[in-house]
């Protein structure tokens, strides 16, 4: 809003009404005169100069808010609000000044020990940067909104007319003249039809399926949107005649204003998607975990860096351990980082794009990611009628012409449902012999018709009004007299080769254009027999009225008797209640007073041209000869998309700005409703539904809804109270009126080639066919992409839950460190990350589509799966302790020799009272070999707890690393064993392995990064001791998921056994 936009209401003059006051003066329930004297104005002056300042100083100037955006501190801030998040931050700022102070206190200050803060400050800017790109698109559908305004408008002002003035300083009062092909520049009341008829392109703002006729004429005050016939709205399109107009509303009190504000309200009440949702609860969930595993560590330890005496009963002399109260905090942290799947995001991120990969092959363009994820649990799929479920491209269905006899009709089917003339056939139809009556309907339909159709890449569209585009088209599948092959190749040049025929054979010298009274439109052509014929195409009942005669199949005429009046009129009954729209046509040869006219303005019959009021009686005494009915077609593969929906447990609503009888005929046809259902509780109108005492059981009801005549509002309040209900809203639409629900439901899906750029900019997903079969194809694949996320979040968190007990158990037994932070931190980022994408690959179930959807609260981790993670991770962490022990206290296991490096064997209770190695007497170490390096003890021999326990954390290292490789192989399948779903049905993921094990063997054999990590090669045999060691993970799943499937068939059997017993 301009200057002065915030005074909008405060005024009390007249003529200058508040938001409340013009609600409560409607302009189109009143006659001219009255919003003359409302809005103080004369429409032949307009406004003085002097009196458009003031307005313009009380209503502003007239153009859209710019609401102010998140700043980018906010966006930052709103990034580090998930608990995960926060966690990490918190691990890499303890482990960063860890580090600082070992180095202060005489440490090494080693790159190795800032690499574990850095990597995890890396991440989290990252994830920062790409949170923060997404958030700053989210207003674009307001700037998209704006750029639909008209930019000048042609005004009267001053009794001048200023034909080019900003329209950003119009102001109510306003009297605008509007012309074809203007965009309308703020909401006005017609007040004077310059032409005979004036059409208005309003289906953006109101879901009409076809240009609306407007009048001077007031109507009901309680009318909705598409029946204010006598106003046009801000950012429509005139195509037909010119007019005068008043301007009643500018601004943010237009009706495009209106849904600039529902568009910015609902983008205020964006919610989490499904996913993100549990994963804040599994982070708070492992927020508490690790608190609590923390303090136990603590617990566990405290006797190694805080000791006392007791005296008298009392603790006394306490001494405490600094350096060992360090050590055991960095165990704490070291713990919080393998807790922590890091690599989550970047692998959630990963899946995700290649999910909206594998949608855009399936014309499914994902402007959001998290999308991806959220359509797999769409419960509720609220569809637009017009272009989606519809070609939103007008076909003529069904022909009817004169049979060999008075009363006889002759009714074709005609297929196809686009403006592509080679799309369907008429069926019977008699190829090459056409009889007079069909050859002149031909005629009347391509001459009588100021429309065109034409090729545009892969898809025909048309120019000029649809209905008459349909009439071209129909001709073309007509054929011409004499034209037998008439297919794509044979006419590829010309696009509507007959009905240019027809017009080369039929010169057209005269048009009586259309008009809103008589509801015909007529031309005058040279006919080739060299005589002026009247040809006239227009509303069936109109056209019949003004009929004297038929023309029968072989072209001759009979006088049009009560008889065959009745039967054509049944059959447009029959028609109309089908929801076509009808158009009859009828000539006339007996001209006279053109005999001699030839489109010469000096002519006496051009008089008779220049006034409408004589269109009447020249179109009289007319011939009829048949009639046609039109519709907006659905698509061809829409029913079976439907019936996809219901077998997937998602129900489709229907909600359209289209006319309530029109859209239940479509729903019937595409199985939204059945052919013979009672729906008079299931099929309402916009206002209807507001009006219901009971709207939320309305939305309750099963199978499908249909809601016409339905404005932003309605859509919004529909969607918000699907939201409520705990549904999984997908909104569908394609104009400016879809664009508040678009961005209020959950998934919002534009229209690729007929949407708006305000629909496109306000939604999640863009189809690129504008087609309802798309959206359901894209349900499955993101049911798919959900499936394969839970397997890689069930590997990776295992394969935390396997570090956290490993971490736990070194601490609770009291042994040295088997793993340090960095080498956990590059477990999780980088050698889990390419099997957890890879997971992403796995083919979906076949009947994905055949299983009701996940509840949007239904558990990401169940008790059992939870239990299994349990299982798998104390395996791990017995596992890689285990190793560990092992290398310290036996030169053998499992029969391999591990005594060829010479490492030194102790006990079981000499490795877990380390720290006392000091106070041993006679302790001493053998040299032992890693690879090309030897490693030396004779210092101090109690280094071999610490420098020395290199080999030992190498081997729990590569353990922790094969383990979750061979888990990996456990996610493929919830429930399914690896019999039954082997390796190779996801060949990516044993590429990720084998990705995984060269990353882990450059670490080992490269020797400065074997120097960052801290590690050492291994023998053949101490890697055989690793697969020993690792490989019982599989067996222990297999036996864990047996058990899982027994105790579903179990749980099913009773369920089904229950259910059959109260039937």
């Amino acid at each position: 809003m301009g200057k002065g936009g915030q005074d909008v209401g405060k005024s009390g003059k007249v003529g200058l009404e508040s938001e409340e006051n013009r609600d409560v003066f409607p302009a189109w329930s009143k006659d001219v005169k009255e919003c003359e004297a409302k809005y103080e104005v004369d429409v032949q002056q307009g406004l003085p100069a002097a009196e458009v300042e003031k307005r313009l100083q009380i209503h502003g100037h007239n153009e859209l808010e710019k609401h102010e955006g998140t700043s980018i501190w906010e966006l930052i801030v709103e990034q580090f609000k998930d608990t995960l998040v926060r966690i990490l931050l918190a691990a890499a700022v303890i482990s960063f000044v860890l580090a600082w102070y070992d180095g202060k206190e005489g440490g090494e200050m080693e790159i190795t020990a800032f690499v574990e803060p850095l990597v995890i400050f890396l991440i989290l800017i990252v994830n920062a940067i790409v949170g923060i790109w997404q958030e700053s698109n989210a207003e674009k559908a307001l700037e998209a909104l704006k750029e639909i305004q008209s930019e000048h408008a042609a005004v009267i002002r001053d009794g001048k007319k200023i034909s080019s003035l900003p329209a950003k300083e119009l102001v109510p009062g306003d009297i605008v003249e509007l012309r074809v092909g203007d965009k309308v520049p703020a909401d006005m009341r017609v007040v004077s039809l310059v032409s005979s008829t004036f059409r208005v392109e309003q289906g953006s703002l109101t879901g009409e399926s076809e240009a609306v006729s407007k009048t001077v004429k007031p109507v009901a005050e309680h009318t909705d949107i598409q029946g204010k016939k006598c106003m046009v709205f801000a950012g429509t399109t005139v195509v037909n005649g010119n007019c005068m107009c008043l301007v009643t509303g500018t601004g943010m009190n237009t009706e495009i204003g209106k849904v600039h504000s529902q568009i910015h309200e609902a983008s205020q009440h964006e919610e989490d998607t499904p996913l993100k949702k549990k994963l804040n609860e599994f982070g708070e969930a492992l927020t508490m975990i690790i608190g609590v595993i923390c303090a136990l560590v603590w617990l566990i330890n405290v006797k190694y860096f805080l000791t006392w005496e007791y005296v008298d009963g009392w603790p006394r002399n306490f001494k405490f351990s600094f350096e060992k109260c360090t050590y055991y905090f960095e165990i704490a942290v070291a713990l919080a980082v393998a807790a922590i799947p890091e690599g989550l995001p970047a692998v959630i991120t990963t899946c995700l794009a290649l999910g909206t990969r594998k949608m855009a092959q399936k014309n499914a363009l994902v402007r959001k990611l998290p999308s991806v994820e959220t359509l797999g649990c769409t419960t509720v799929i609220c569809s637009d009628k017009t272009g989606t479920l519809t070609t939103n491209q007008m076909a003529v269905s069904k022909l009817v012409a004169m049979g060999s006899r008075a009363g006889n009709l002759r009714s074709f089917d005609v297929e196809g449902t686009t403006y592509n003339p080679f799309d369907g056939k008429i069926e019977d139809w008699p190829v090459g012999r056409m009889d007079a009556n069909l050859q002149m309907i031909a005629k009347v339909a391509a001459i009588c018709n100021d429309a065109g159709v034409e090729q545009s890449g892969q898809h025909y569209v048309s120019t000029g009004m649809p209905t008459e585009a349909a009439l071209k088209v129909l001709v073309e599948k007509m054929g011409f007299p004499g034209i037998v092959n008439h297919d794509a190749s044979s006419l590829s040049s010309e696009t509507l080769r007959c009905s240019g025929l027809w017009n080369k054979m039929e010169q057209r010298i005269a048009t009586l254009e259309f008009d809103r009274d008589r509801k015909s439109m007529g031309v005058i052509v040279n006919s080739s027999s060299g005589r002026k014929v009247l040809l006239v195409k227009g509303a069936v009942e109109n056209v019949l009225e003004r009929s004297t005669h038929i023309q029968l199949l072989d072209g001759s005429t009979v006088e049009l008797d009560q008889y065959s009046r009745d039967h054509i009129l049944q059959s447009l009954h029959d028609m109309s209640t089908t929801a076509l729209r009808c158009l009859g046509f009828a000539y006339k040869e007996d001209l006279p007073e053109f005999d001699t006219y030839n489109g010469d303005e000096d002519h006496p019959a051009h008089q008779l041209l220049l006034n409408p009021s004589n269109y009447s009686s020249i179109e009289s005494k007319l011939v009829f000869v048949g009639l046609v009915g039109l519709r907006d077609p659905p698509r061809k593969e829409v029913p079976q998309a439907i019936e996809d929906c219901r077998a997937a447990g998602i129900r489709v609503m229907v909600i359209t700005g289209d006319n309530k009888n029109t859209a239940e005929a479509i729903c019937r046809e595409i199985g939204v409703f059945g052919q013979y259902d009672d729906i008079s509780l299931r099929s309402f109108t916009g206002r209807d539904f507001m009006d219901h005492p009971n709207r939320k059981e309305v939305l309750r009801q099963s199978g499908g809804l249909l809601f016409s005549r339905a404005e932003p509002r309605h859509k919004q309040e529909i969607v918000r109270l699907l939201k409520e209900e705990g549904e999984v809203v997908a909104m569908t639409g394609d104009g400016v009126n879809d664009a508040p629900a678009l961005k209020l439901a959950d998934i919002g899906v534009a229209m690729g080639i007929a949407g708006t750029e305000v629909a496109k900019e306000a939604s999640d997903m863009v189809l690129a066919d504008d087609n309802f079969s798309t959206i359901v194809a894209a349900v499955g694949e993101g049911r798919s992409i959900y499936n394969n996320m839970k397997a890689f979040i069930r590997y990776m968190i295992s394969s935390n839950m396997g570090e956290v007990a490993s971490i736990f158990l070194t601490a609770a037994l009291g042994i040295p460190e088997g793993m340090i932070p960095v080498q956990l931190l590059w477990v999780n980022l980088v050698t889990d990350g390419p099997p957890a994408t890879a997971l992403g690959f796995n083919p979906a179930d076949k009947d994905i589509m055949k299983k009701p959807p996940r509840r949007s609260n239904d558990s990401l981790i169940t008790p059992w799966i939870l239990f299994r993670y349990l299982v798998i991770g104390l395996y791990v962490g017995v596992a890689t302790v285990g190793v560990f022990v092992i290398w310290y206290t036996h030169s053998s296991f499992m029969g391999i020799d591990l005594s060829g490096d010479g490492h030194t064997l102790v006990t079981y209770s000499q490795l877990a009272s380390w720290d006392r190695c000091d106070s041993w007497k006679n302790f001493t170490v053998t040299p032992f070999t890693a690879g090309a390096q030897t490693f030396n003890f004779d210092s101090n021999p109690c280094d071999y707890f610490r420098s020395g326990k290199i080999k030992a954390s190498t081997l729990s290292l590569s353990v922790l690393v094969s383990i979750e490789m061979f888990n990996s192989l456990n996610a493929l399948s919830e429930d399914g064993s690896l019999l039954t779903m082997p390796p190779w049905v996801n060949p990516f993921l044993l590429l990720a392995m084998a990705v995984s094990f060269a990353l882990h063997f450059l670490i080992l054999y490269v020797p400065i990064l074997a120097q960052i990590f801290g590690i050492v090669p291994l023998s053949l045999n101490e890697w055989l001791l690793v697969v020993a060691v690792a490989f019982p993970v599989i067996l222990i799943d297999e036996v864990l998921k047996f058990v899982g499937r027994c105790t579903s068939q179990s749980r099913h059997s009773r369920s089904t056994s229950s259910k059959q017993k109260s039937e």
